[in-house]
Order: C-alpha cells, then sequence, then structure tokens
C-alpha cells in the first residue's frame, strides 16, 4: 500500500485501530476435522466483529498462516472488509517464521498509524497451534521484550497434542488449550473481547472476560 494510499484509507475512516493479528498454524497435522473446524471459527469470527457497529471499523484483522513456510494470507483490513480465507493444512510447522512474521507485520502497522496520525489500542498477536516451537529462546524473548513495552499482547493457544511446555516458553501470559475442536467458541470469546477493547479509550485498561467457557481445558 501506498503512502496516499494509506492517507486516503485513514481519512475516509478516523476512527483509532484495534490491530489482532491471527497466527495459525496450518501445517499437514491440522488436515481434516481440524482445518475445517478452524475455517468455521473464522467464519463465526469475522461475522461477529463486523456485525458490531464500533468494532467493524475499528477492529482490524490480519492473519498470518505457517506451516513448512510463513506467509501473510491476510494484511490487515477493518473487520467490514475482513473475508475469511479457506485455510488448508500441509507441510512441517515453522511456528518461529510464523510468531516473528506476525510481529513484524504488527510493527509496519503501527508505523502507518502513527505516520497518519491515527490513534490505536494495545495491538494483539493471537497464535493456534497444535505443534511445538523448534528453538524457541529468540522468540520467547522476542515476545517478552514486546510484552514489557505494552507493544503486543501475545495470546497462545494449543489445539490438542500441542506442546504446552512448547507454549509456556514462548507466551509471558498463560497459554490456554482448546477443547476439543471448539474453534467457534474460541472465537467467539476473541471477537466479544476485541469488541469489547474497541469500545474503550485507547491506552484504557479494559477487564476481559477469563470465563473462557468449554473451549478451554487449562
Amino acid at each position: 500500500m501506498s503512502a496516499l494510499e494509506e492517507s486516503v484509507e485513514f481519512a475516509i475512516n478516523t476512527q483509532p485501530r484495534c490491530a489482532c493479528v491471527l497466527i495459525l498454524d496450518t501445517s499437514g497435522s491440522m488436515v481434516g476435522n481440524r482445518i475445517d473446524a478452524l475455517n468455521a471459527g473464522l467464519r463465526v469470527f469475522g461475522d461477529e466483529l463486523a456485525n458490531d457497529e464500533v468494532a467493524c471499523k475499528r477492529v482490524e484483522v490480519a492473519i498470518v498462516e505457517f506451516n513448512t513456510h510463513a506467509r501473510v494470507v491476510q494484511d490487515f483490513v477493518t473487520a467490514e472488509e475482513f473475508v475469511p480465507p479457506v485455510l488448508t493444512a500441509n507441510g512441517t510447522t515453522d511456528m518461529a517464521g510464523g510468531v516473528n512474521q506476525a510481529l513484524d507485520l504488527l510493527q509496519q502497522r503501527k508505523r502507518q498509524y502513527a505516520s497518519n496520525g491515527v490513534p490505536y489500542y494495545r495491538p494483539w498477536a493471537f497464535l493456534i497451534t497444535d505443534g511445538e516451537i523448534s528453538n524457541p529462546q529468540k522468540v520467547a524473548q522476542r515476545v517478552s521484550e514486546e510484552e514489557s513495552k505494552k507493544a503486543v499482547t501475545f495470546f497462545a493457544v494449543g489445539v490438542a497434542g500441542a506442546r504446552e511446555e512448547s507454549l509456556k516458553s514462548i507466551s509471558v501470559r498463560p497459554h490456554k488449550m482448546l477443547s476439543e475442536l471448539k474453534f467457534a467458541e474460541l472465537f467467539l470469546w476473541l471477537s466479544a473481547s476485541l469488541k469489547a477493547v474497541s469500545q474503550s479509550v485507547p491506552g484504557n485498561m479494559v477487564a476481559l472476560d477469563n470465563n473462557t467457557g468449554s473451549w478451554e481445558l487449562v
């Protein structure tokens, strides 16, 4: 996106922004019912945000998938413009690449906000995986540094089979585990949380609903 396109975008919609990047595991172990349930959850997520008159203009969604490689599936768009992609599962698990690319994408978006005078909330990064991370030290250090600067709120959610020690190693806040394949319930919680944030004043603390319900095991 050019600087002119950015200026036009933010001139049309002058609302503060709440950026959320989804970091989604699409490796081969997610094939079948898992990837189908994840795709269904994304549709629930998009519908819930789009139906909220505040969140649809303030919440921005991006998606980074990781399998053998990490790639940006969806760059940041407002919730009213978000069209959930149809993800497919294959390959191995480059979780480190996925997390790093997502954090890079957030940094870039925050620079765009700043250069256009757009106020923004603390961004969210939301990792969902059924795998483990190789050599987590550098990723863990980066996430910890970003959290300490209040540059991101990082969540890690494990699908059955995920190495919990791996999730613990890279997330400052406690990880969560998905009960069965309840992606719809997970994304309902996420959309409700983002809606609550988007209706607050940027910089203010927002109390989130910690009763995550039937999707949470731990």
